[in-house]
């Protein structure tokens, strides 16, 4: 139904949709066919929505939640059989969301699609009109789970659990009239604003400072709880949204009222050590936090971005890495993790590890450090900043603004007779003539870099005008590498790749038999994402002759790439994720996603052979 509603709406066309019934009929996988048009690319998420809020569909609630992929018919079915025994009625939502069968957020997202109404996700700090509580008997609120929040467009807005409940609905109209317009929120969002509004009526008002103060902490020790890497504050043109990035991907944690925005930056500001009165420059800065509810200190490296809606401010987390990885955890596999334990121990050379931001380079570098650590070495870095001490390493974190620049650092850096020196980061030809005059010199050199791959690092190299010559001769290994999301071991489930998986891969079902593929159907232990923690994925490209060979020749990056494969045995990324995912570790999906493309992969078993892996 929500098929021929898009095909309606001229957001899909009638030959897209009859490809994809086609494709959906031949799927063995349990997907449905909203996922096949997205997985086509004949439709986005943000069109479906669209449409869905703006066309009113008479579907039951159930179906309609199939249809969108959230839940599956064995976990209707389950719910129905569930309702059916209790002694006390329940509606179908509350047992869904109740059970694990779906996360709230997203049944609220369903209902707000299926009714119309918008979402509210946390009305826990937004700014309530008081005035409009003396038209209603708190209990009456409590009771019908039911939060009057403010006048909007001569409107009053009023927040509810349960958009269905024909209680909730008549008790809105009965005190506040036919004016009146309705959002959805969570339960325990309602909930705890009614108990906060009732504690204030016999307590006094809590300062609006110690109020920000609260909101601040709350979001630190939230970030804690869920293991977040990076706090996304960010102005809307009608909110304030916070997102927290967990195992790489960004997601929806609170949203505050427009009014309490400039309290709150103000708040990170004068934490962090930034000028409060400057809002037309970006800033940076830096909090250390002690977490009283974790019994922790906390160190986050802040940044403060000016946009159209105000300041965008973005805290990175460092100590949530507090153990450092040794080598053999990192997730290589036997005859990679053999191979580059080789290249550490050599007593000079360039390391370098590339990657994009959030790829794990930097943990990748300190577990070298780590293990190159002892009484017999001088390891010294220049780091912007340092996100891990170690100690034994003379660790040097820039700071511009006290004169401590890059190109001062790397100056002295040579001159305390170091054995190995670590740059944080190679970022322009003045910073790679010094890892490369470094390396001649007989230092090791470990660093990293911003490219897709291993021969992506070589040519940026050559494009900064070092000569080939230099760069074959002092390079030693180029490790490229992302993480991925870890398919989450409670609720994994065997997946059959379909025909537009291969497709994109350029394998064929022959080339990986025995492959053990899995997906996460989703559950309470991994927030209904279907997954938990990241897998490591590298790219190890050591320097054979023959690619030192075609360096110095200043050959293509296709043929480069050709010979590291044939010469050095190097598996590419491509490679070595879909070894993972043929063991389960990650899915297809985060594969296509995530890693770059070229050229055609290797049969399953030749590359478990290269990598020594036994299943």
């Amino acid at each position: 139904m929500i098929a021929e509603l898009l095909q309606k709406e001229h957001v899909i066309t009638e030959e897209q949709l009859a490809y994809a019934v086609r494709i959906h009929s031949k799927l063995s996988s349990p997907l449905t066919l909203i996922d096949t048009l997205l997985d086509l690319g004949y439709l986005t998420r943000d069109a479906l929505k669209n449409c869905l809020r703006n066309n009113r569909i008479n579907i039951r609630l159930g179906d309609f939640l199939i249809e969108l992929g959230y839940i599956s018919n064995s976990d209707l079915a389950q719910a129905l059989g569930i309702q059916g025994q209790l002694k006390v009625p329940k509606r179908l939502g509350e047992i869904l969301v109740e059970r694990g069968f779906i996360e709230e957020r997203k049944f609220l997202e369903a209902l707000s699609y299926q009714l119309g109404f918008p979402i509210m996700n946390d009305i826990s700090y937004v700014q309530i009109d008081r005035s409009l509580l003396s038209k209603i008997p708190l209990a009456v609120c409590q009771q019908c789970e039911i939060v009057p929040v403010r006048y909007e467009n001569s409107n009053v807005l009023i927040a509810l659990v349960d958009p269905l409940d024909q209680k909730a609905l008549e008790s809105s109209h009965k005190y506040f009239g036919e004016k009146v317009r309705f959002v959805i929120s969570t339960k325990d969002s309602i909930r705890n604003t009614l108990l906060a509004l009732e504690q204030s009526a016999v307590q006094p008002k809590v300062m609006e400072e110690n109020t920000v103060i609260s909101i601040i902490n709350n979001l630190l020790d939230d970030a804690l709880n869920e293991g977040a890497s990076d706090i996304h504050i960010e102005p809307q043109k009608d909110r304030l949204r916070v997102r927290f990035r967990i195992d790489g991907v960004m997601q929806q944690h609170k949203e505050f009222s427009k009014e309490l925005s400039p309290q709150i930056l103000s708040r990170v500001k004068i934490m962090a050590k930034s000028d409060i009165a400057e809002k037309r420059r970006h800033q940076d800065g830096r909090i250390l936090y002690n977490s009283i509810l974790h019994g922790m200190d906390i160190d986050l490296r802040v940044s403060i971005f000016v946009t159209i809606y105000g300041e965008t401010i973005v805290m990175r987390l460092l100590t949530n890495k507090s153990s450092l990885l040794d080598i053999k955890e990192l997730g290589m596999e036997a005859n990679l993790i053999q191979s580059f334990i080789d290249v550490i121990e050599a007593p000079s050379g360039i390391m370098i590890f590339t990657g994009p931001t959030g790829a794990g380079k930097t943990s990748t570098l300190y577990s070298c450090v780590q293990h190159l650590n002892n009484i017999n070495t001088s390891i010294i870095t220049a780091e912007d900043p340092v996100e891990i001490l170690i100690d034994g390493v003379s660790q040097c974190s820039i700071n511009a603004k006290l004169g401590v620049s890059y190109e001062e650092t790397l100056r002295h850096i040579v001159r305390q007779d170091p054995d190995i020196i670590v740059l944080g980061e190679i970022r322009d030809q003045f910073s790679a003539d010094t890892a490369i005059q470094s390396a001649m010199t007989g230092h090791k050199v470990l660093t990293t870099f911003h490219t897709e791959d291993s021969v992506g690092g070589l040519l940026r190299l050559m494009n900064m005008e070092i000569e080939p010559f230099l760069i074959s001769s002092t390079v030693a290994c180029i490790v490229a590498q992302r993480l991925l999301r870890r398919v989450c071991p409670k609720c994994s489930e065997r997946y059959i790749p379909t025909s537009i998986d291969l497709n994109r891969l350029n394998i064929t079902p022959g080339e990986y038999s025995g492959a053990e593929f899995k997906t996460g159907r989703g559950c309470s232990d991994c927030r209904f994402s279907g997954y938990k923690g990241r897998v490591g994925v590298f790219e190890l490209l050591t320097l054979s002759p023959m690619v030192k060979d075609a360096i110095v020749t200043r050959k293509n990056s296709s043929e480069i790439r050709r010979s590291c494969i044939e010469s050095s045995g190097m598996v590419t990324l491509l490679e070595n994720g879909l070894v993972k995912a043929a063991s389960g570790e990650i899915t297809l999906k985060e594969i296509i996603a995530d890693l770059p493309r070229f050229g055609k992969p290797r049969p399953l078993v030749d590359l478990r052979r290269i990598l020594g892996v036994t299943h």
